[in-house]
């Protein structure tokens, strides 16, 4: 039994290697990948924003608030004072948005009304200039 140490030919020379030598190749893969992380720049997920330097100026007088209440039945209530139809409703939010510090419009619905009468104090708040709106008395929903 013979073992054979090299590959040789025929002749006695020894065979040529006919594989690449990727090595090399993937040396420079790598310093050039390296290269390529540290140049990038650092992506930041910020927004930068123009925040104002100086605090606002602290409010001495309380805003007015006005009470919209909303009975079961759909009877409308202006701070205690019931309102005889969508028209005096109107009447008394177009005085209130022709103020120039307009007033909060708290708006109360009962648990028990139907969503087209808030939705028609509400929409009549927005089309007559009404901003500051806010509902209260959410808890007695969950």
């Amino acid at each position: 039994m013979a073992m054979n140490v090299g590959s040789t030919s025929s002749s006695g020379e020894p065979d040529l290697m006919i594989d690449i030598n990727t090595t090399p190749l993937i040396d420079v893969m790598l310093v050039l990948l390296i290269m390529l992380i540290i140049t990038i720049p650092i992506q930041t997920h910020a927004v930068k924003l123009n925040m104002p330097i100086n605090a606002p100026a602290q409010q001495t007088v309380p805003p007015e608030v006005v009470t919209i209440e909303v009975d079961f039945d759909g009877t409308i209530l202006w701070n205690g004072q019931v309102m005889a139809g969508k028209a005096d409703l109107e009447a008394q939010m177009r005085i209130a948005a022709a103020k120039p510090d307009q007033p909060e419009v708290h708006l109360r619905p009962n648990k028990l009304v139907k969503y087209q009468h808030v939705a028609m104090v509400m929409a009549s708040a927005q089309r007559l200039g009404l901003k500051k709106i806010g509902v209260i008395g959410n808890e007695q929903f969950i």
